[in-house]
C-alpha cells in the first residue's frame, strides 16, 4: 500500500498543549516520524492548543472536571479536521475516547517514578514534623498523607516551571515532579531523587507518550505504526484495564505500574482515600496477553477489600455496583 507522504507544502498537524513538557513530546514525536520515512522535519508541523487544565491553574483538576480538560479542545481540533494526530501525555487520558477518535499508538515508555524535589531533603521520611509538601497530584497527596500524616500537603497547579518557582519561593520545602517529564526537558541539574515505586507507585501511564488519530484516517494510521512501541502497549494495556475497571478520574486517587520481564508482566496497584488514611494495594503477575485480564481482577480484588464506604467521598451518581 503506498502512503501519501507529508510535505513541507502540505504537512501533518500534530496538536498538543503549549507547555514546555507538551512541546517537548510533540517534537520527539514529530522526530521519530521524520526519521522513520526520511522526510523533513517541515513536513509534520506542530499546532499548539490552549486546553482548559492549562488555563485554569488555581483550583484543582477535581473540582474543574477531571483528566479530560487536558484533552478536550485538542480532541476537538481533530475532529474538527484542524489537526490530524494529537499527542499526550498518557497519564492525563481518559480510559475511554470520543466517537470516531483512535488511541493506539505509544512512544517507548520514559522512566515511569516520580522525582522527589527538594533542595534540602532527599525524600518524604527525611521531611521534619509539619513540614509543607506542595503537589497538584491526588494521587501524591494520599500518598504522602498516608505514609506521613504529620505533614501539610498545599495545591501546586501549573507547568513544571510554575512548580519549581512555587518551590523557590519557599511555598513548600519540596515538591514531585516526574521523571520523565524532567528528563524530556533535559533537566538533570534539579535537586531531584528518584522515588521508588515500592515507596510511592506512580499514575498509571506516567512516561508514556501517545498518539490520538482518527478512526477514519488510514494514512495517519500507517504512518503511526513505523513508530509505535509494543512493549510500552503492553504494559499500558494492563494498567489502563486496571484504572477503567476502577473507574478512575481525578476524583480517586489511583496507582499503578506493569513491568515486562519476558513474556511475563507484573502489574501492581493502589487505591487511597483522598486524605490518605487508607490505601488498598495488590499485584497480578502472568503472561503479558492476559495484562488486561490482570489489571481487571486486581481492581475487582482491591475493591471488593475497601468495602462500598470507601468512596463514600464521590458523589452517588458516579459510584456504580459496589465501586466506581
Amino acid at each position: 500500500m503506498t502512503i501519501q507522504m507529508p510535505s513541507p507544502d502540505a504537512p501533518l498537524k500534530l496538536g498538543t498543549r503549549g507547555s514546555p513538557l507538551a512541546l517537548a513530546q510533540a517534537n520527539e514525536t514529530r522526530d521519530r516520524l521524520a526519521d522513520a520515512f526520511d522526510l523533513p522535519h517541515e513536513a509534520f508541523e506542530i499546532v499548539v492548543i490552549k486546553t482548559t487544565g492549562d488555563r485554569v491553574i488555581d483550583r484543582p483538576l477535581k473540582e474543574i472536571g477531571g483528566k479530560g480538560l487536558f484533552t478536550r479542545e485538542i480532541e476537538a481540533a481533530m475532529v474538527s479536521g484542524e489537526i490530524d494526530l494529537a499527542v499526550h501525555s498518557m497519564k492525563d487520558m481518559p480510559t475511554l475516547q470520543p466517537e470516531g477518535l483512535v488511541l493506539d499508538t505509544y512512544l517507548p515508555r520514559e522512566d515511569p517514578r516520580d522525582a522527589f524535589i527538594s533542595p534540602e531533603f532527599s525524600a518524604v521520611s527525611d521531611l521534619p514534623e509539619g513540614a509543607v509538601v506542595g503537589t497538584s497530584s491526588l494521587r501524591r497527596r494520599a500518598q504522602v498523607q498516608h505514609r506521613r500524616p504529620d505533614l501539610e500537603v498545599v495545591e501546586f497547579r501549573g507547568n513544571v516551571q510554575t512548580r519549581l518557582k512555587k518551590l523557590e519561593d519557599g511555598v513548600a520545602r519540596c515538591t514531585f515532579l516526574a521523571c520523565a517529564g524532567l528528563n524530556r526537558l533535559a533537566m538533570s541539574d534539579l535537586p531531584q531523587t528518584p522515588v521508588a515505586p515500592e515507596d510511592m507507585l506512580p499514575a498509571i501511564a506516567q512516561g508514556a507518550i501517545g498518539i490520538e488519530r482518527r478512526e477514519d484516517d488510514s494514512r495517519a494510521a500507517n504512518l503511526l505504526a513505523a513508530i509505535h512501541d509494543a512493549k510500552t502497549a503492553q504494559r499500558l494495556a494492563a494498567e489502563r484495564a486496571f484504572l477503567a475497571a476502577l473507574d478512575g478520574s481525578c476524583e480517586t486517587p489511583i496507582a499503578g505500574l506493569a513491568l515486562l520481564d519476558g513474556s511475563t508482566l507484573w502489574l501492581r496497584g493502589e487505591v487511597l482515600r483522598p486524605d490518605g488514611s487508607e490505601a488498598h494495594s495488590g499485584e497480578r503477575s502472568g503472561p503479558v496477553e492476559d495484562g488486561p485480564a490482570m489489571g481487571r481482577d486486581l481492581a475487582r480484588d482491591l475493591l471488593g477489600r475497601a468495602g462500598p464506604d470507601f468512596f463514600d467521598w464521590i458523589a452517588p451518581e458516579k459510584v456504580r455496583g459496589g465501586g466506581l
